[in-house]
């Protein structure tokens, strides 16, 4: 290939093979070994001169960024499907091209929405730490830790795109009733998977599981705000592993605290990492994960492949470029 080491890529944080293999095969290439986000002077200096970066969710990439890469990068590969982290329009604007990983996290993500969807249900948390703390003293009580009944519920899915339409394959094998929101209707996928297209109210009036699946735009934004969370019944659920942004995170608080719903499993949240003094944290009625929605062992080295190979396939001009802009 005549563009073998001439062109320089910088990756943000350590990520798994075959991806930086991948990449030295072919440019000049320079990771950050840590695994925090860089401090924005740190990332301005690394950047200079590059042809091209690979970055993460936590990653803001912005005009500031580009000026200090300067004109020659050509294309910013995100590790991730999102991309909100990247300002889409100054990469335009600049004719850079913006990359991501489709097609790869789906159903991993889909696994973990429905883990998360079992685990508020039945209590499984709380009643881990209850063992685990040694309070289990008197054996089998008839009233000891009852959850709900995830069979024979009715689960709500907002967005059905791949990971939504995923999660409503896993709700068949549970004999779920699914209905959905989305922007625009999927009569095929209804067919398919016999489920039921709805309002965003009437689907929160009526699932006892809320699964959101939505990117983060201006129309999602705080979609999920107080009054979309007074609809919910008072036995209901909601699971997001799309963006922390889609709700409203203090309304969020003050629906649990006065026990609007029964409880909330999450992954991601309006500021990440979550601070330890977050209510969220305190509260029992939670499940909390740190974003791991994709972290399986074979979806991040796939990840890991396909965002070295977009930058590979660009400058070829050979192979899938997975382009967002």
């Amino acid at each position: 290939m005549d563009f073998a080491h001439k062109n320089k890529v910088y990756i943000t944080r350590k990520i798994p093979e075959p991806g930086p293999s991948i990449l030295k095969k072919y440019f000049q290439t320079n990771m950050n070994s840590g695994v925090d986000v860089l401090e924005r002077e740190k990332l301005f200096e690394n950047v200079r001169g590059v042809d091209a970066l690979i970055c993460m969710l936590g990653d803001k990439i912005d005009s500031q960024v580009m000026d200090a890469a300067g004109h020659n990068l050509k294309v910013i590969s995100c590790y991730s499907v999102g991309h909100d982290h990247v300002d889409i329009y100054e990469a335009t604007k600049r004719k850079i091209a913006v990359t991501n990983t489709p097609n790869v996290l789906a159903n991993t993500t889909a696994d973990l929405t429905f883990s998360l969807i079992l685990t508020a249900a039945r209590n499984i948390v709380n009643a881990d730490r209850y063992v685990r703390y040694g309070n289990w003293k008197f054996g089998w009580t008839p009233d000891l830790f009852l959850g709900y009944d995830v069979h024979g519920s009715t689960l709500g899915i907002i967005g059905l795109g791949e990971i939504g339409t995923l999660v409503a394959k896993r709700a068949r094998g549970f004999d779920m009733e699914v209905i959905y929101y989305s922007k625009t209707r999927k009569h095929k996928i209804e067919s398919e998977l016999d489920i039921t297209y709805v309002s965003l109210e009437e689907l929160l009036q009526r699932s006892d599981f809320v699964s959101i699946h939505v990117s983060l735009n201006k129309d999602s934004f705080h979609m999920i705000d107080e009054s979309k969370i007074k609809l919910m019944k008072k036995t209901a659920f909601i699971i997001n592993t799309s963006r922390g942004k889609v709700i409203n995170e203090q309304h969020l608080i003050s629906a649990l605290k006065d026990k609007v719903i029964a409880g909330a499993a999450l992954d991601v949240y309006e500021i990440e990492p979550i601070s330890k003094s977050n209510p969220l944290t305190k509260m029992s009625q939670t499940i909390l994960l740190p974003h791991i929605g994709s972290a399986t062992f074979r979806t991040r080295s796939k990840m890991a492949e396909v965002s070295a190979n977009n930058i590979v396939n660009f400058f070829n001009r050979k192979g899938i470029v997975h382009k967002i802009n």
